[in-house]
């Protein structure tokens, strides 16, 4: 009991007897004596901050109690043992759990105990905690602190307080001396007003307009003054200035946090690491340090006396000067260059260095450090690389806010160029592919790094805003609602889909990426999609209705801990339809090669080159194909040229369904062949299988080698799926006596579904009568005939098409009929089912444009998923899949949020249009962008096939690119009217600077078309030869322009332009002309036929390649809001003059000099 508490008995007992009937904790616990290492075991009660011990569970009066106010409690290891007893008890020992109880107070012993569960402990712990009021300690000592600050203010107050007491007495003082000075100075005038000539009074009403003048001229100029203050902060200038200053402020905090990094960096891995490279035993030697981390501690160093710069300029506001900062900081840029050259070798050093077990565990240890906030030291090392674009980021967006004339935007400029050339440098050093830059980029917005982007293999699939759910308690969703504000701005997530994970990332108000601790990064090979909740889970039967069907989850099952769900929404119903496909693309490409790898050369002892080999169609050149030696994502080489009828049966081969094979099918088509062709020889797969798959390759689909067959009968094993990927298998087969519990691989079937369509065990049942059905399949009627049925055993190959074609499809939860799974009829039906239905559900999701403009294939395709929704065999889960795609093409879109560009025309409630004047740069600039992705969004894909935009009949074949056409002249237009405009030659050059200024930020925005636009306009030859008015223009306004032109330069291909895309992070709006000069180059070059006849499946890739890069500019939107008072400015075309009028007013405004 501690010393320093006084206690009344009787209050004690009655505290007790509260605590053994409504403690919060009651149980035995062994309480360890102070005199020995004996263990006592007690009974504790604990209530409120009081814990009793009584020495049995019937005692009335406690043995003791302690105080825990204040205390703190931490688990032990368990205590050695000193004697040798039994191997069982030391196990049991080991298997206690302990833990001490630390009191505040000095002298008092700490409390030692223990329990014989660890659940128990953690409880006892978890009590024990909360009954020492350690957080409210600690919230009373803030506000302790906070008090003493707050009476600390207070004294200062008062202190100031009588400051202004005795000065205004000294004020008082004087006023009283200055009055006796007045009335001497009165008496001596009255003395000598006799001696003066009389003169005569003036008028009263002169000394009264007199007065009124007084009067009106100080009202006026007070009127005046506070106009011009109210003008500036309402004025532009101003807003940029408070925009600028908000950015530093932003950049100061940003430093702050990477000078912490560094010092982590250094402090909790360099320092420590040189320490034990000097001791008897080093884990590490002195030159792995110094590769791992060159120049860390100079960069730390040199940030540093960066940051106190910064903030000692914060200390002078408003007054914000930075240029001599990057001055200084500038000429020691170059150990960067050395850091970012050596970062792969470093991390090459450090992985070898891992392989020693002294080393990795002192690691780990550093690693473990509260500091560090769960990141490794590779997440440390990365952050000196992405430090120089955030610091062109940030002088980025100072020059876009700060005036041509500021005394320091000459040397911002310069610091900006100096910088972008060393990034370019650190840049093509560290990237060595295209797929590895676009990685970097969105690596360097993820505050905490993401080691999984430096991946090679990675390759970036799409991104864009989606909305979390909150997370899955009990099995129950929280009961949240679309829309409300609370949850789109908390649960707001920036999405990336990678092809082998997905990552989920909030975004902070400056602008940055931060990775979710918790389900942060998916590996998708530990996910499973369900696109819609199962109508028989209670916690999902309303979240159609709640969430207006835009929902889907992903299953993430861990091998290492427990599975979760994360909910996700949409915001528009193609949105989802599009991550839907995506994703679901990526987990089939992955688990497809993982099981073909697995089942083909493990369990068939046929590799998968034999197999591709054993099928001529599949690898040899014949009349009507020919191949590549590329091998798609099957492992499978490539078609270069093939008939129709050769690219429908790749299309419905029921082995393989690669992912750029169907895309680039669903993409071009049309070019070849027609739509009701494809949907005619998916209906003949679904309704005549056998008839409409190629003989040879139903053999290799049914083909098990008798020899194989007799090596496992003589071996006591038979053809089996074996579990060697962390996938979970799509058949549920038992390899001994014990059930295995069945896991699935669907990717719409919901989570509690079980496996059971296809049970291979009857293949084995005659060599190993000790094989039972999985629990997810119900047992055979007549078990006693299964070693009768071994001659319909199912091959491996089988087992592997009928997994694949159902991979986006699950299974039945039980299916009994022994001789229906053996039936090689029965088995070709549903893998072709599934087949028809994957195919039918990548072409609705990704390509809903072709049902839309086409009533007669919709109508077909209902027809279709109809019949096959009739069909009496038809498994369960292939019967929810057709119900998807049939909801998915039957609904109207209604959800569609987009705002469309003829809805922005039609608007007659807009207030009056502003003019030109009063719209600031960053406003045009934003409307701008808006207004040039809401036609760029609209263009149909379709559109960009076959050259439609140059032929005769282009305004009816490609309508929507023409008219992205016909915006890109206007806004021209517009730009070269406005200038025009102007009769002085000042007003002309302030308007050239203000547009050059808007091409400045649409390039910041990523809006390319607008730059060109500007830039276009500004080259015409109206605008272009007016010599006097650009002789105005500023340096730096030119400047920037020649910088604007050269990233839009259509020179190389629009070589620039093409960089510039690859390394900005959607959204953005590229210029169109540039991919159809692309289309228009594949098209001239090579021909959509061969002599033969063949189509050039390889032209149709490449085709496919660029209208997937169009695509993913066009799905992620802006989150600018309309205003329609600019846009209806932008869309005036009242404004417009034609090109004719303008030549004459620029010849009108600066004639032609005499020859």
């Amino acid at each position: 009991m501690q010393k320093s508490v006084r206690y009344n008995e009787g209050h004690a007992l009655y505290l007790a007897f509260l605590a053994r009937k409504e403690g919060t904790k009651r149980g035995f616990l062994s309480k360890k004596a102070a005199e020995a290492s004996r263990w006592h075991e007690k009974w504790f009660a604990l209530y409120q901050n009081v814990l009793f011990y009584f020495e049995g569970e019937q005692s009335g009066r406690p043995a003791g109690m302690y105080l825990l106010e204040g205390c703190s409690c931490e688990r032990t290891p368990a205590p050695p043992r000193t004697g040798a007893g039994p191997g069982g008890g030391r196990d049991a020992l080991d298997k206690q759990y302990y833990f001490t109880v630390l009191f505040g107070h000095e002298g008092q012993k700490p409390l030692e105990l223990r329990c014989e569960e660890e659940q128990d402990g953690k409880e006892w712990m978890e009590a024990i905690h909360q009954a020492s009021y350690a957080d409210i300690l600690i919230e009373r000592e803030v506000l302790m602190q906070k008090y003493i600050h707050l009476v600390q203010i207070v004294e200062t107050e008062k202190i100031a307080a009588n400051q202004l007491r005795h000065q205004l007495e000294d004020q008082d003082t004087e006023i009283e001396r200055l009055k006796s000075e007045i009335v001497a100075l009165n008496k001596t005038k009255e003395r000598m007003r006799p001696y003066q000539s009389n003169q005569e009074d003036e008028d009263p009403d002169i000394k009264k307009i007199k007065k009124v003048q007084s009067f009106m001229r100080g009202w006026l100029c007070r009127r005046k003054w506070k106009t011009i203050v109210q003008d500036y902060i309402c004025s532009p200038h101003a807003e940029s200035m408070r925009k600028r200053n908000q950015i530093v402020f932003t950049m100061v905090e940003a430093e702050s946090e990477y000078v912490h990094q560094l010092y982590i960096l250094v402090n909790g891995f360099l320092r420590p690491l040189r320490m034990a490279a000097s001791s008897k035993k080093p884990p590490i030697s002195h030159d792995d340090v110094s590769s791992i981390f060159l120049n860390s501690e100079t960069i730390m160093f040199l940030h540093e006396i960066f940051h106190q710069g910064l903030k000692a300029r914060i200390a002078n506001w408003p007054t914000l000067i930075l240029a001599d900062l990057f001055d200084i900081l500038l000429p020691m840029l170059n150990i960067y260059q050395e850091f970012v050259r050596n970062h792969q070798y470093s991390l090459q050093v450090l992985a070898n260095c891992k392989q020693n077990r002294d080393f990795d565990k002192l690691l780990k240890q550093y690693e473990a450090n509260p500091a560090c906030e769960g990141r490794m030291l590779e997440t440390f090392l990365t952050y000196p690389m992405f430090q120089i674009p955030r610091y062109i980021i940030t002088l980025h967006e100072l020059l876009a806010h700060t005036p041509h004339e500021h005394v320091e935007r000459k040397s911002l400029e310069f610091a900006k160029s100096k910088l972008e050339e060393l990034s370019r440098v650190m840049h093509d050093e560290v990237s060595d592919t295209e797929n590895i830059r676009k990685n970097l980029a969105i690596e360097r917005m993820i505050v905490e790094g993401c080691d999984i982007l430096l991946d090679t293999s990675q390759t970036f699939i799409r991104q864009g805003s989606l909305i979390q759910v909150p997370s899955v308690e009990r099995g129950k969703l929280s009961k949240v609602r679309l829309g409300s504000l609370s949850l789109k701005k908390e649960g707001e997530r920036q999405c990336f889909l990678f092809t082998k994970h997905f990552l989920i990332c909030t975004r902070s108000s400056g602008g940055k990426l931060h990775l979710l601790k918790t389900g942060g990064v998916l590996s998708l090979i530990e996910c499973t999609l369900i696109e819609e909740p199962d109508a028989s889970d209670d916690d999902s039967k309303g979240s159609g209705h709640m969430f207006g069907h835009l929902d889907f989850k992903i299953v993430v099952e861990p091998p290492d801990s427990t599975p979760f769900t994360v909910v996700l929404l949409a915001p528009s119903r193609q949105e989802k339809a599009a991550w839907m496909s995506d994703i679901s693309q990526c987990v089939d490409n992955i688990r497809c090669n993982g099981l073909m790898t697995i089942v083909f050369e493990e369990n068939s002892k046929v590799t998968v080159p034999h197999m591709i080999k054993s099928d001529a169609r599949l690898h040899k050149d014949d009349t009507d194909i020919y191949f590549s030696k590329t091998l798609n994502s099957c492992k499978v080489p490539q078609i270069r040229y093939a008939s129709v009828e050769r690219l429908l049966e790749r299309l419905t081969d029921l082995r393989f369904l690669s992912i750029d094979f169907l895309n680039t099918f669903l993409h071009t088509y049309r070019i070849f062949t027609t739509a009701a062709v494809v949907l005619a020889k998916l209906s003949d797969i679904y309704k005549r299988p056998f008839t409409s798959i190629p003989v040879r390759s139903l053999e290799l689909f049914f083909a098990t080698s008798q020899n194989n067959r007799g090596e496992h009968l003589v071996d006591g094993k038979s053809p089996r799926l074996c579990r060697k990927f962390s996938s979970p298998p799509p058949l549920a087969v038992s390899r001994t006596s014990s059930p295995v519990r069945a896991r699935k691989l669907s990717l719409t079937s919901p989570l509690n579904s079980r496996i059971g369509a296809l049970d291979l065990t009857t293949s084995s049942s005659s060599s190993s009568p000790t094989t039972t059905h999985s629990p997810a399949a119900s047992p055979p009627p007549h078990t006693g005939q299964v070693a009768d049925n071994a001659h319909c055993s199912v091959s491996p190959a089988s087992a592997f098409a009928i997994a694949t074609a159902a991979a986006g499809h699950g299974s039945p939860p039980g299916f009994n009929n022994t001789e229906r799974t053996c039936d090689k009829e029965f088995i070709i039906r549903r893998t072709a089912t599934n087949r028809v239905l994957n195919v039918l559900r990548h072409w609705v999701s990704k390509h809903a444009q072709d049902f839309e403009l086409n009533n007669e294939l919709k109508m077909n395709v209902l027809n279709l998923l109809e019949e096959v929704l009739r069909d009496p065999d038809l498994l369960p889960q292939e019967r929810k899949a057709t119900a998807n795609i049939l909801r998915a093409l039957s609904q109207d879109d209604q959800d569609d949020i987009h705002i469309k560009l003829e809805d922005i025309i039609q608007m007659t409630d807009c207030p009056k249009a502003e003019c030109f004047e009063s719209l600031s740069a960053m406003e045009m600039a934003e409307q701008i962008t808006l207004l040039d992705h809401i036609v760029f969004r609209s263009i149909p894909y379709e559109e960009f096939l076959g050259q439609g935009w140059m032929k005769l009949d282009k305004n009816e074949r490609t309508p929507y690119i023409m008219k992205t056409s016909q915006h890109f002249n206007d806004m021209s237009n517009l730009v070269a009217s406005q200038i025009m405009n102007y009769a002085d030659i000042s007003s002309r050059a302030n308007a050239i600077e203000k547009w050059v200024a808007v091409a400045d930020i649409c390039r910041c925005l990523h809006n390319y078309n607008g730059v060109l636009e500007i830039t276009s306009a500004l080259n015409r030859s109206a605008i272009y030869r007016l010599k006097k008015t650009w002789a105005k223009v500023s340096k730096q306004t030119k400047a920037l322009m020649d910088k604007l032109q050269k990233t839009v330069s259509s020179e190389g291909r629009f070589k620039n332009l093409r960089e510039t895309l690859k390394n900005c992070n959607p959204p953005a709006v590229p210029y169109l002309g540039m991919y159809l000069t692309d289309l228009a180059f594949i098209e001239e070059g090579t021909p959509n036929f061969t002599e033969e006849g063949l189509v050039n499946f390889s032209k149709m890739r490449m085709i496919s390649h660029i209208i997937r890069e169009i695509r993913q500019f066009q799905q992620t939107s802006y989150r600018i809001d309309h205003q329609p008072k600019v846009t209806q400015y932008l869309l005036d075309k009242a404004l417009i003059i034609d090109e004719d009028t303008l030549y004459e007013l620029s010849l009108k405004i600066e004639p032609r000099l005499p020859a």
